[in-house]
């Protein structure tokens, strides 16, 4: 599976500041060399983006971290979005990186940084709008499918035992692409007011969100999807005659594939269950609003106040050591998968995502369990601490979720750790990738992941409003 193989090659020579706590020998530079696209290469420019960067070159005082913002934070837009207008509509498509696709999931968390940015610069605001018409023409299309190509084509996965079709590039039924979708359409309609993107095509795909997950709530058997694939790899796959293993209908969201894209255990996946809550209630208020449709916006308030419900009787487990915790996926016969990965949505990003409060107190409970040794996935070594993932195996942390702990802490001490860490970590490289090796940070994943590089950016922007000080200083 392409999102498996290790890409261990680093263009740079290995540099760092020796992380607290961690033994990592590593030598730093004078200077730092240019590994940003060329100017005239880029995919996309943004006025705004560019005055971002060099406003937080000035405000980040460690000339390492401020070469890596300015590394990664404009990655999407350098390497990945391909941009045109059709019959006056603009459309947006956009590649995760080191492979030529677009997943809804990623696509939105990819120019998710860039919204606050866009009524500076009207040709960012287009793009945005752009990528809303590609997501709803995907949708449509089929609302099962995770990953699409930008035109008809044949996919490596086209022998998969599932509804294949030439747009598509893999059809991993994922509750959190539909919600990330929702949530980018809702936030530009937040931040812009434009209404534009939001049109009958959109009202439809938001039709076929609903009556899909009406379908894997599972009240009225299996539902339409299946999946199956030939592969040596157990996640990859799903049991149960494709359908995955057994549930009990309880209101909750069956899910087959995680974040990952590995399949699920038990398909109520929780973290994207809490992401359909308030998911819903913004497609709905977009529905009232702008479509004034009460009726349809009516059904996705219920949808809502029904899967909350089944998360408040099902969701939480007693846990002998921590108290009160949320799992990670059930099964509504009382069986429970208690562990955490560092793909987003996972339990420890809730609150990033708006779908928890920070200060809930099983969410706080759930925090430790997640960041102990209790977490299967969670890994302690020479290079440093952090969540992994079943997706990349045992002993590779992966630094989406040391952003994620970050963005989601309370404690300057903890930030601040994530921040040296991630320094630490790139290998030399100046920009993030999917996870590295908890021992040698040079032994890494996917050295073109854009997500991940929007993130870094993302988090750098959000310290300069909550933690300041941490930016002041030099690691």
């Amino acid at each position: 599976m392409q999102r498996r193989t290790f890409l261990q090659q680093s263009t740079l020579a290995t540099l760092g500041v020796a992380a607290a706590g961690w033994s990592v020998a590593q030598s730093t530079p004078a200077d730092f060399p240019t590994v940003r696209v060329p100017a005239e290469k880029r995919n996309f420019s943004s006025t705004a983006v560019e005055a971002t960067i060099e406003r937080m070159k000035q405000v980040i005082k460690d000339p390492e971290l401020a070469w890596m913002f300015e590394n990664c934070f404009p990655n999407t837009l350098d390497t990945t979005v391909h941009f045109k207008t059709i019959e006056d509509k603009p459309d947006t498509f956009v590649i995760t990186g080191d492979i030529d696709a677009m997943w809804l999931r990623d696509s939105t968390a990819q120019v998710w940084p860039y919204l606050p940015l866009m009524k500076q610069d009207a040709k960012l605001q287009h793009l945005v709008a752009g990528l809303i018409n590609r997501q709803t023409a995907c949708i449509l299309i089929d609302p099962y499918a995770n990953a699409f190509y930008d035109q008809p084509r044949e996919s490596e996965w086209s022998k998969d035992a599932t509804a294949m079709k030439p747009m598509l590039h893999e059809r991993k039924w994922e509750l959190d692409s539909l919600c990330y979708a929702i949530r980018l359409a809702y936030h530009y309609w937040k931040t812009t007011g434009d209404t534009r993107p939001l049109d009958p095509d959109w009202k439809q795909a938001m039709s076929l969100v609903l009556q899909t997950c009406r379908e894997q709530q599972r009240k009225e058997g299996r539902g339409p999807y299946r999946f199956g694939r030939v592969t040596s790899w157990s996640t990859d796959t799903v049991p149960g005659n494709g359908y995955g293993n057994p549930i009990r209908p309880v209101g909750l969201i069956a899910n087959i594939f995680r974040p990952s894209d590995d399949a699920t255990i038990y398909p109520f996946f929780i973290p994207s269950n809490f992401f359909a809550v308030i998911s819903f209630r913004q497609v709905a208020e977009l529905l009232e609003v702008v479509h004034r449709d009460a009726a349809l916006a009516q059904e996705f308030r219920a949808l809502a106040t029904e899967v909350e419900a089944a998360l408040k009787k099902y969701a939480v487990y007693p846990h002998p050591k921590y108290g009160k915790i949320y799992a990670f996926e059930v099964d509504g016969f009382g069986n429970y998968l208690l562990m955490d990965d560092a793909g987003i949505p996972g339990l420890i990003s809730l609150p990033y995502l708006g779908a928890l409060p920070v200060k809930d107190p099983i969410y706080q409970n759930t925090r430790k369990f997640i960041l102990s040794e209790d977490n299967p996935y969670f890994f302690r070594g020479q290079a440093g601490e952090g969540l992994g993932s079943p997706h990349t195996l045992v002993d590779q942390i992966w630094p989406m979720g040391i952003i994620a702990r970050a963005m989601t802490s309370t404690s300057t001490p903890e930030i601040e750790a994530q921040l040296r860490l991630l320094k630490t970590t790139h290998a030399g490289t100046g920009f993030m990738h999917e996870s590295f090796d908890k021992d040698d940070a040079t032994k890494f994943t996917r050295k073109w992941f854009a997500w991940v590089n929007t993130l870094f950016g993302e988090l750098l922007l959000t310290l300069e409003k909550t933690h300041p000080q941490l930016l002041a200083k030099v690691y």
